[in-house]
């Protein structure tokens, strides 16, 4: 039996079908809702661009990491990776900076120009000037081979976590600065005007602090929370990077540390910008 009407439960739009054709409109059904299904699952299945010319290493991580519930395209080259990137959607992209041809450097480079997606780059363990590069052109973390793909797994799902939680942050192209405190920030400029509109000097990483706070206001932050946002390494227990930073930033704020009121610590919890903020 099916019907016609409009809605679900009007029965008088019902009328009686051959025994062949409801058969196969059930089927279609069927096949329509797997569909259906799985487009739904492939959306909130992280893809990843492995790049790699070694190809034992590809194939490994292409196993492990479909085995840990993400897709995975694997390529050798930068040729084929601009072919993929051009063919897919991708979370993240997980880039080898020896490669033959285009190398690495250059592919993030002209990564950056088509998207901000995060990259993770495979290195080898003297590659200390090129991980500083790569870093600096905007890659987010990076694992010296040889590596564990286990610490690798670590990574990606670190950085895919710090990539959702900037996602949940709704940036306005529209909106020129930040108001809080008599203090403006303007995102555009990079600059902090305290409240007699002068410039305060703020470093890179101050910048990217304060930000992560104001986009944040009234939210507590562990630290953990803020070295992912900040593009952090993974840090060891003992850590006061993101005390030190937070730290320098009051003295910018010229809030003080001992009864600070504007960057308040949560005891055993982190940091919160107490503050209303303001788009301006």
């Amino acid at each position: 039996m099916t019907f016609d009407g409009a809605y679900i439960g009007d029965l008088s739009a019902w009328k009686p079908l051959d025994q062949k054709t409801n058969c196969n409109e059930m089927q279609l059904t069927f096949q329509l809702a797997s569909r259906r299904r799985m487009l739904q699952s492939m959306d909130q299945t992280p893809h990843i661009l492995v790049i790699d010319d070694d190809r034992e290493i590809r194939d490994l991580l292409a196993r492990f990491l479909e085995k840990q519930s993400m897709r995975v395209t694997a390529v050798r080259d930068g040729k084929e990776a601009r072919r993929a990137w051009l063919n897919g959607h991708y979370q993240l992209v997980v880039l080898d900076l020896m490669l033959p041809g285009e190398s690495g450097l250059d592919l993030a480079r002209w990564l950056r120009t088509q998207s901000t997606i995060p990259i993770v780059m495979l290195t080898a363990m003297g590659d200390e000037t090129d991980r500083i590069i790569g870093l600096e052109l905007g890659a987010d973390d990076y694992v010296p081979k040889p590596f564990n793909p286990r610490e690798l797994l670590a990574r990606i799902r670190a950085v895919l976590r710090r990539s959702g939680d900037q996602t949940e942050v709704s940036h306005d192209p529209t909106v020129r600065g930040y108001r809080f405190n008599d203090w403006t920030l303007e995102p555009a400029r990079r600059r902090l005007l305290n409240p007699e509109q002068v410039e305060v000097a703020l470093t890179g990483g101050e910048y990217d602090l304060l930000l992560a706070l104001i986009e944040r206001a009234n939210r507590v932050l562990t630290r953990d929370m803020l070295l992912d946002l900040l593009r952090g390494r993974q840090a060891g227990p003992f850590d006061r990077a993101i005390d030190v930073a937070v730290s320098r930033l009051r003295r910018k704020l010229e809030d003080d540390g001992r009864n600070a009121q504007l960057i308040k610590t949560v005891r055993g919890g982190g940091y919160v910008l107490a503050a209303t903020v303001e788009r301006v």
